[in-house]
């Protein structure tokens, strides 16, 4: 049994239909599809199928003027994004979207510009994330289709009014002659929304959702080489499409007509949306685990630098004054030569040591280091070491004596 619940704005009415055991807080409802409408389209029917399989749906009902005016679809789009966050943030689950006839340029494709942050109205990144996630298949039943004069003017009319005797005719020629002067009044601004409806259709491919497409040979309103050419198009871009099409079924009437085809598809294409669902929780599981072993090594690594920082300011603070230098050879000291024996010319380099903080000569770590007794007053006298290795042997207890001389100053 459902029950439904509404809310109304501008651009048209959203409605939620559950199963009543699905609202318990124990419920284990396996997900929501969202059933885009626009025209004259019945929705009830498709909401019972979707029940038996263990989904809820909210129905998007779009106004006739939305594909003509995208602001009154922006809206819409909005409202269905707020009702499908209060469910997901309490619950995420997979998320299927199912256009039906002019149902995705009605409203669904201002859904996929919001989250994809293609457009200037967009929620916060984490929302969109979160949908996006979500977000396991999309349906399209006699459908996608581009809204022209024709279509809207045929869609517009309700079947009630079609089966009345002599009213067709008068009927279609008026909403004829309003979607005509529409199309007239807005012409290059119809041209640029139009591209815009397949540009983001095709780059929904990048949800990673499959596509399902239910479509007839038969159908005017929904052109079938159209349909055929939107599936290549989908797939040539690495989406995965599953097109069923009847050979007479009329439009929005598949379900009629073939139900055992239709239930059997719908079926397994929400079953297959669940382990989409599934896997992409899984990547997004072990991405969030390589970021996080990514953080730890950033870390350690700020933490070895800290280390190596803190350990050259100790060793910079072994001085013996702020004004003192030392002249380290350079390596050069360290070679001779076979034929002469003598010493190369020496290179020195001047290190300052800033550091205020000085080590005594005259203690025993300053004696261990220097390796003889320095004088007290070393004010202008230069340290040089002539013919010494840099490293000794454990059997050498000898050192080589050090030549000091008075500074030219």
């Amino acid at each position: 049994m459902l029950s439904s619940s509404s809310s109304s704005g501008s651009g048209g009415t959203v409605y939620w239909f559950r199963n009543e055991q699905h609202t318990k807080p124990t419920s284990n409802f396996k997900g929501i599809v969202v059933i885009f409408t626009w025209g004259s389209v019945q929705s009830k029917d498709y909401v019972n199928l979707y029940s038996s399989c263990g989904w809820n749906s909210l129905v998007v009902v779009s106004d006739f003027l939305n594909p003509f005016f995208p602001e009154r679809a922006t809206s819409l789009a909005f409202s269905v994004l707020n009702e499908l966050l209060e469910e997901l943030r309490a619950r995420p689950c997979p998320l299927v979207f199912a256009a039906f006839s002019g149902g995705s340029q009605a409203c669904m494709y201002k859904v996929l510009q919001i989250i994809e942050r293609t457009c200037e109205a967009h929620l916060n990144p984490d929302d969109s994330r979160l949908i996006m996630t979500c977000i396991s298949g999309q349906m399209y039943d006699s459908g996608p289709v581009n809204v022209t004069s024709d279509l809207g003017a045929r869609f517009a009319l309700q079947s009630s009014i079609l089966n009345v005797p002599g009213s067709s005719k008068l009927a279609s020629m008026v909403a004829k002659g309003v979607t005509s002067g529409l199309d007239a009044l807005f012409l290059t601004r119809f041209g640029s929304h139009r591209s815009e409806y397949w540009q983001t259709l095709y780059s929904s491919v990048g949800l990673g959702a499959p596509f399902l497409i239910l479509c007839s040979e038969n159908d005017d309103l929904a052109p079938y080489p159209v349909i055929c050419s939107f599936a290549q198009q989908v797939q040539g871009l690495g989406g995965h499409v599953r097109l069923i099409g009847w050979k007479d079924s009329p439009h929005v009437g598949h379900y009629k007509h073939n139900p055992i085809q239709y239930r059997t598809a719908v079926t397994e294409f929400l079953d297959h949306s669940v382990s989409i669902f599934n896997q992409k929780l899984q990547k997004l599981g072990e991405r969030n685990g390589m970021e996080g072993m990514h953080d730890k090594i950033c870390e350690l690594i700020c933490d070895l630098q800290k280390a190596a920082v803190d350990s050259n300011q100790s060793l910079r603070r072994v001085a013996t004054g702020p004004n003192d230098h030392f002249f380290l050879p350079s390596s050069a000291e360290y070679q001779t030569t076979k034929e002469s024996g003598s010493l190369q010319d020496e290179q020195r380099t001047t290190v300052h040591l800033s550091s205020p903080p000085g080590l005594n000569p005259h203690s025993v770590l300053g004696q261990v280091l220097f390796d003889v007794c320095v004088p007290k007053n070393i004010e202008g006298w230069d340290i040089k070491f002539e013919n010494r290795k840099a490293f000794a042997t454990a059997g050498k207890q000898s050192s080589y004596l050090k030549r000091m001389r008075r500074s030219r100053l």
